[in-house]
């Protein structure tokens, strides 16, 4: 399917602005996009315009673009989710879990005017299918799955439900080809297809390490200089977060039952204790 000029997204809404949702912003503010950040409050908001600001900042002082102040022009932070009814697409980054996701798509089908707007979700386990059924028009929802660090990491796993329309899913796929990503198709199943085989991998090491098997150090280390991975498992977890490594896993474990996506118990206390990587500046390392 050709997606012709007037079908190109030039306007763009993004709700949550934490790394994964001010990342989405970047890449498409630095796109020539128009683009509107909806955050829940005003010290959300501030810290979202700081670490767009930063990695802006970033980005110039390496010669990847011409001027921060030029790319945060095109950005506009809010806290209306009113401010989205002229979007042609909406790109929900908020929170892992179900049922804030569901509640947020039912608002944006009432508050999104665009017949023809594409409701995204960067969601990294949950249903497609399930969010699409929270609106009115389920054929324009579709799961677009950044990675993390979003301006540096160039995949994005797109993820049509049965009731995804051919157009919504080509126009997505113009979108973040036109962002510089390179997307990859993926059936609307838990972990799509990077984190159903991340994930317990993962998990595997977290478990290694919970057994007394060998130090959160030797086991990163073996996987860089055994098998060149840029960095070890668990290096990666605080990185993504242990409680979206939670949330991923009992989204893959409640879909197949397979004990190998199960969250081991020392990762659901550390989460239970505040305990979540870098975010909150210690996990299985101290940062």
């Amino acid at each position: 399917m050709t997606i012709s000029s007037e079908q190109q997204v030039s306007k763009v809404g993004v709700v949550g602005g934490g790394l994964m949702g001010s990342g989405i912003v970047e890449v498409s503010a630095r796109a020539g996009q128009d683009v509107v950040l909806v955050e829940s409050g005003v010290d959300s908001a501030r810290a979202a315009k700081a670490r767009l600001a930063a990695s802006l900042e970033r980005a110039a002082a390496k010669g990847r673009i011409e001027s921060a102040e030029g790319v945060l022009q095109r950005v506009h932070v809010v806290s209306d989710l009113g401010a989205l009814a002229d979007r042609e697409i909406v790109v929900e980054a908020i929170v892992e879990d179900e049922t804030a996701k569901v509640a947020l798509f039912k608002e944006l089908d009432a508050v999104v005017e665009d017949p023809r707007a594409i409701f995204a979700s960067n969601t990294s386990s949950i249903p497609i299918m399930k969010l699409g059924v929270a609106t009115s028009r389920p054929g324009q929802v579709v799961g677009v799955h950044f990675f993390n660090p979003v301006p540096v990491l160039r995949l994005v796993e797109l993820v049509p439900s049965l009731l995804t329309s051919p157009e919504t899913l080509e126009r997505s796929r113009s979108w973040a080809t036109g962002l510089g990503k390179q997307p990859i198709d993926c059936q609307d199943r838990a972990g799509f297809v990077v984190n159903a085989l991340l994930i317990p991998f993962i998990l595997s090491a977290i478990r290694m390490y919970e057994s007394g098997f060998a130090s959160a150090e030797d086991i990163d280390r073996g996987l860089v200089l055994g098998a060149a991975h840029p960095q070890g498992p668990l290096a990666l977890a605080d990185l993504i977060g242990l409680d979206t490594t939670q949330a991923v896993a009992e989204s893959l474990y409640e879909e197949f039952k397979e004990p190998l996506y199960a969250a081991p118990p020392l990762l659901q206390r550390m989460v239970a204790a505040g305990l979540l990587g870098r975010k909150s500046g210690r996990g299985f390392y101290t940062y």
